[in-house]
């Protein structure tokens, strides 16, 4: 348990300094670059919000998870409404497209924990 405690506030000593210097580069190529680049930042960002604020997979937007969890949480409720008023359906495209990896790890136990 101590050793990955450690291990992981080494790696985050390491990871929030980039991961500042990412969000100013993805703030960047919205605005300057391709498409495809801020959509994978976008992405990257997407899962790092849905894993630490809302307590989900690390593998899976907030949208799929909103969907998965829609009939137990309130926040979830408000998100897929409010991605409604952008694109209807948009949370449940999300869960079909996503469900298939989140089983895949969760019953791979790719979810547990790898420092021992």
């Amino acid at each position: 348990m101590i050793k990955e405690r450690m291990a992981g506030f080494v790696l985050m000593c390491a990871v929030v300094p980039l991961a500042i210097v990412g969000y100013l580069i993805l703030w960047w190529v919205g605005i300057f670059g391709p498409n495809s680049r801020g959509r994978a930042g976008v992405r990257a960002l997407d899962h790092f919000v849905n894993a630490t604020v809302f307590n989900g997979y690390a593998w899976e937007s907030i949208s799929s998870h909103a969907w998965r969890v829609r009939h137990e949480r309130r926040w979830a409720k408000f998100v897929i409404w409010v991605t409604d008023k952008f694109q209807k359906g948009h949370c449940m495209r999300a869960n079909k497209r996503e469900q298939k990896v989140v089983d895949f790890i969760v019953s791979h136990k790719m979810d547990k924990q790898t420092i021992f």
